[in-house]
């Protein structure tokens, strides 16, 4: 059983009010949860509205599978319009 996880910083430029941040937060979760089948959650940085960290984790039979999902996962959270991916780390286990 292979793990991989990284933690996700994204800029919320436009996100004025904690509410606003957590409609987003709860746009980005959903999109992942729905498209891919891994843990997602937001944490850290939950007090300030401008800023959005999400952890995601991966499990697989195979080590670079993956590697690939959670590659794919950041891809996709990339490309979001609400939110800027400012800093990507990855566990290296």
């Amino acid at each position: 059983m292979f793990t991989r996880s990284a933690k996700l910083a994204f800029s919320l430029p436009y996100a004025h009010s904690l509410k606003e941040k957590r409609r987003v937060a709860r746009g980005l979760i959903d999109k992942a949860r729905s498209k891919f089948n891994a843990s997602i959650a937001e944490v850290d940085t939950q007090d300030l509205h401008q800023t959005l960290t999400v952890g995601v984790a991966v499990v697989s039979g195979n080590g670079a599978h993956a590697q690939i999902m959670l590659d794919e996962i950041v891809r996709c959270l990339e490309n979001t319009s609400e939110a800027e991916l400012t800093s990507v780390w990855f566990d290296c286990n």
